[in-house]
């Protein structure tokens, strides 16, 4: 279960790095109490590197991004706000339930969250997620097992789940 923060106000001031992921830039937003934003840029370069006037959060997110794009980390703790409507909520709050390596459909969100009838809005849900990868939106693929969109381009939608069985820890 991942730690989420909801706040009426948010709060204005936030620090922003960028992350050089195997797969392109990650621009990574904060608070000084919670992550806001973890979204692919179109840049090839990290121009806003971690200072000493980064917000503690946001370097500890740096960090665990870090640890899961290096295999070592199947679960995200820092804490995050995620802006949203309280349907949009309980959907990203599904989403952080889908395990490391495994996969869903939106008609099986839309089942967890106890509306099976909002296949489409879960979609739309997914599709305004913020917090790309700790709230694991890659993971989510059509219920005949075929990739479906992904912000971040589906070559990485599908470097992602390659990364995750690649990690994932046999037990027989």
């Amino acid at each position: 279960m991942q730690p989420s923060i909801h706040h009426e106000e948010a709060s204005t001031v936030t620090s922003k790095v960028e992350y050089q992921s195997p797969i392109g830039v990650i621009e990574i937003v904060g608070t000084e109490e919670a992550i806001v934003s973890i979204l692919f840029t179109d840049s090839d370069v990290v121009k806003n590197g971690l200072t000493d006037l980064t917000f503690q959060v946001v370097k500890d997110c740096y960090d665990e991004l870090d640890e899961y794009f290096s295999g070592t980390r199947k679960e995200f703790t820092v804490p995050y706000e995620n802006e949203g409507t309280e349907f949009r909520r309980n959907v990203w709050q599904a989403l952080t339930e889908i395990p490391y390596a495994q996969t869903a459909s939106y008609r099986d969100i839309a089942r967890f969250i106890g509306n099976e009838k909002a296949v489409r809005a879960v979609g739309t849900a997914n599709g305004k997620n913020k917090l790309s990868i700790i709230i694991p939106c890659h993971r989510i693929i059509g219920s005949n097992g075929t990739l479906t969109g992904y912000a971040g381009g589906l070559w990485r939608k599908e470097w992602l789940l390659a990364h995750e069985q690649k990690h994932t820890d046999l037990i027989f």
